[in-house]
């Protein structure tokens, strides 16, 4: 055993699953920033396209509402804005099913490794075998989730309608939802089960301890926010004077390089950081998952006492 290991699968409270979260962040943050890398190049290459395309119809249609430009052809220049919004906004769209599909597999089966190998340098070869095991699964997990997010925006808008009380209610269903969804793909993960069983099982731990499930979501959810925000303070003023100078020289950004360059990178990065922000977000159900699970069933307990016995 490794002395800086930190034991996950333990019954913990509110207060010590929110603790326990930051010394785990700080402690495998380098390694799985690592791992991240490693398997989501050619995503990260995709993010970095589709914000080219995306930046290129936002700029060509903003100069072209602001008569900025004076074009012979205006329909047919507009019209090619709009055929760059539909085709980034497609493969964003299959993009960021990938990386759905892609990160939460590889944020799930890092932190199994961790617990499996008791030591914070986890192999990348090892998390991707055990990703690439349970792929099929984890399609079918993740198409499921179409039918369960477009149920959960109808209660939404339903929720939405009703004054101040159904707008604290939308959102304990959502934190609900983010925890229900995160334990579900865990256990799939580590009991290796089928998808139904696994939502089944997650649904259990979750409704049985409602409001540590909602806490634990609200509070880290609102910090790892600040943190992503934190994150993005350097590129935000970079893109922010460089805003400042277009608007003050009249820059004609629509055409220049320059401007493509700097909100194309802009968008990327508040994209790459949204899809790191999605892996953190799943170490928060991780350790939700040991919590519940051990409370629940004690299996950690049962083999520390049985081992205990076996010595004496």
């Amino acid at each position: 055993m490794k002395d800086n290991y930190i034991p996950l699968r333990v019954n913990r409270d509110f207060g010590g699953i929110v603790s326990v979260y930051f010394d785990f962040f700080k402690q495998n943050i380098k390694n799985f920033t690592n791992v991240f890398i490693s398997y989501n190049g050619v995503f990260l290459i995709g993010l970095l396209i589709t914000s080219y395309l995306l930046v290129s119809g936002f700029l060509g249609m903003i100069a072209q509402e602001s008569s900025n430009n004076s074009f012979g052809n205006g329909n047919e220049f507009e019209q090619d804005y709009y055929i760059y919004l539909g085709v980034g906004g497609f493969l964003f769209v299959i993009i960021f099913l990938g990386v759905a599909f892609l990160n939460y597999s590889l944020s799930t089966s890092y932190m199994i490794k961790y617990v499996e190998t008791r030591d914070e340098n986890v192999d990348k070869k090892e998390v991707w075998e055990l990703a690439k095991s349970q792929f099929g699964n984890i399609f079918v997990f993740v198409l499921l989730l179409i039918p369960i997010y477009f149920v959960y925006f109808i209660a939404a808008i339903i929720l939405n309608i009703i004054p101040l009380l159904g707008f604290i209610a939308q959102y304990i269903v959502q934190f609900g939802l983010t925890a229900w969804i995160g334990v579900s793909f865990f256990d799939m993960l580590q009991k290796k089960k089928g998808v139904t069983e696994a939502l089944g099982e997650g649904w259990k731990l979750v409704t049985t301890n409602f409001w540590k499930s909602i806490g634990v979501n609200f509070i880290l959810g609102i910090l790892l926010g600040i943190l992503l925000m934190i994150a993005l303070i350097v590129p935000g003023i970079i893109v922010g004077i460089y805003t400042f100078h277009v608007v003050e020289n009249n820059v004609d950004y629509s055409h220049s390089i320059v401007s493509t360059i700097v909100y194309t990178l802009g968008t990327c990065i508040v994209l790459i950081i949204a899809v790191y922000g999605q892996c953190l977000s799943q170490f928060v159900n991780g350790l939700l998952y040991y919590a519940l699970h051990e409370k629940t069933y004690n299996e950690n307990t049962r083999a520390t006492i049985e081992q205990i016995g076996q010595n004496d």
